[in-house]
C-alpha cells in the first residue's frame, strides 16, 4: 500500500515517527521540501518529494541531516517502506 500522494504535517510527522515541530525544523534547514498550498486552509507535502529528499540523503546528496537524532528518522523511513512492501505482497 502506497502512502497518499499528498500528506498533512501531522500525517508526515507520524509516518516519519517525529514531532510536527521537527518537521518544521527539517523544512527550515532544507532537509525536507517545503509544503504545497492547495488552498487557503490546505497545506500538504508531496510524498514523492519527501521520499526523494530522504533518498538523496542516503545516496550522499546535498541534503544533510542536521538533527542529532536524524539517524532514527532514517530507520523509521526504512521501516515504513518495508511495512508498505509487506502489505503489497
Amino acid at each position: 500500500m502506497q502512502p497518499h500522494p499528498y500528506v498533512s504535517k501531522s500525517t508526515l510527522a507520524q509516518a516519519l515517527e517525529i514531532s510536527e515541530s521537527t518537521v518544521d525544523e527539517m523544512v527550515r534547514r532544507g532537509v525536507l521540501p517545503r509544503p504545497v498550498r492547495l488552498s487557503s486552509g490546505c497545506v500538504r507535502w508531496r510524498w514523492a518529494s519527501v521520499d526523494m529528499a530522504l533518498a538523496s540523503m542516503e545516496s550522499g546528496g546535498n541534503a544533510r541531516p542536521l538533527d542529532d537524532d536524524f539517524e532514527g528518522v532514517q530507520r523509521a523511513i526504512k521501516a515504513a517502506k518495508e511495512r508498505g512492501r509487506d502489505r503489497a505482497a
